[in-house]
């Protein structure tokens, strides 16, 4: 049996590049299909205009959701792509440094954005349980303030936390030298 082909899409793990180099998260609006009120990364689907670039559909998305310009963002770092349970997306999260600046919502889309300091998810991102009703989830959580980030995004947090903390992995150093410069 064949693996279904699952849509492209991309998410931006911003940094804004002052401190305390804020991780840029948005509150999808409670009238959305999917994945209504959770908290994510800004990102979505692929499309056509972006001409199967998916470094072109994170920051046309970056742009649309929380009204950062293309040129305020520098694309740093790929991740694995993670896989969607719910929909059939296959999602490449790219980590990015975000020259500091306004940030405004997609009201369409999103009811807030919001940032989380750096070394808050890099120190307090942990492994829980998500009940959605009858169903248990085991995902990585991370608790701020009242927001609980989890599923998909959790996953993507955890494939960065753990590339932060591989000492063989560029990342860290990459991102250091960016945001210290």
């Amino acid at each position: 049996m064949s693996e279904r082909v699952r849509r492209p899409a991309a998410v931006v793990f911003g940094i804004l590049a002052e401190e305390p180099y804020g991780v840029i998260f948005i509150e999808r609006a409670p009238h959305l299909r999917q994945h209504a009120g959770q908290i994510g990364l800004p990102g979505g689907g692929s499309d056509p205009e972006d001409g199967g670039d998916l470094r072109r559909t994170a920051r046309r998305e970056m742009a649309e959701e929380v009204g950062v310009a293309a040129e305020r963002v520098t694309i740093v770092a790929e991740l694995p792509i993670v896989r969607a349970r719910v929909n059939d997306y296959a999602v490449t999260p790219f980590v990015a440094t975000v020259t500091p600046g306004p940030l405004r919502i997609d009201a369409n889309e999103t009811v807030g954005v919001f940032t989380v300091p750096l070394q808050t998810v890099v120190s307090e991102l942990h492994e829980g349980t998500v009940k959605i009703g009858a169903i248990s989830l085991e995902t990585p959580v991370l608790l701020y303030g009242e927001r609980r980030i989890w599923g998909l995004t959790g996953h993507i947090l955890r494939t960065f936390v753990d590339a932060w903390n591989d000492p063989k992995d560029p990342l860290k150093e990459r991102l250091q030298t960016i945001l210290h410069a």
